[in-house]
């Protein structure tokens, strides 16, 4: 189970947003899957990510953030995450991933019928796929859909409501630029799951006065 399964927003938005990740199962695929892992993010590198990271070490966002460092000082079992905002970047790394056949699990988060097009054009059938079954409980507590469409860009929750509210403020009075809000909203995602790219687009339509489409 992955936490990228929780992204909010309507098929449309959801479009261009596509989280690909390495894991390992302790007692299978954890001990010795360093260099695999460090493999893993030179593949993803290469095709130029819009955000990539491990919830141990954080992402290429955060400052002073050392990407040739991070890779190097992947540990056994750390896993490691890419984003990616176009389907054919994306299939080219699944391509390279296949040839490369590391031995660990790789998973992709996003559109069920895009990540599956992408799948079978790079010449491979998933396994297996997952899907979220949404909120349950008291859901009167949550914030407004809109915060939760930022929120859940980061699946452990590490950009607070507040501080998606600051920026959406800030945004709104011209003091931060869409670009600018997205980059702040990115450092607090520890593993790198978070889209900057799709969180200023939807800045960009607070910053329009526009309505988010509803899913």
């Amino acid at each position: 189970m992955t936490n990228t399964l929780h992204r909010q927003g309507s098929p449309e938005s959801l479009k261009g947003d596509y989280v690909i990740f390495a894991t390992t199962a302790k007692g299978i695929t954890y001990e010795g899957s360093a260099p695999k892992l460090q493999e893993f993010m030179r593949i993803c590198l290469k095709y130029h990510p819009v955000n990539m990271g491990n919830s141990e070490q954080g992402n290429v966002h955060q400052d002073d953030m050392d990407i040739e460092k991070l890779i190097a000082t992947q540990k056994d079992g750390s896993g490691a995450e890419a984003v990616f905002t176009d389907l054919d970047t994306l299939q080219k790394v699944v391509e390279e991933l296949i040839r490369a056949d590391l031995g660990i699990s790789i998973n992709i988060s996003g559109l069920m019928d895009e990540v599956q097009t992408c799948c079978r054009r790079a010449g491979i059938e998933r396994h297996s796929a997952e899907h979220s079954l949404g909120f349950w409980g008291a859901k009167d507590r949550l914030p407004e859909r809109e915060i939760l469409e930022f929120n859940t860009l980061c699946g452990h929750g590490m950009v607070s409501f507040n501080l998606i509210r600051k920026m959406i403020e800030y945004v709104k009075l011209r003091r931060l630029t869409p670009k600018k809000a997205a980059g702040i909203m990115a450092k607090c995602c520890e593993c790198g799951a978070f889209n900057p790219v799709h969180a200023e687009m939807l800045l960009e339509k607070v910053r329009k006065g526009e309505k988010f489409a509803r899913g």
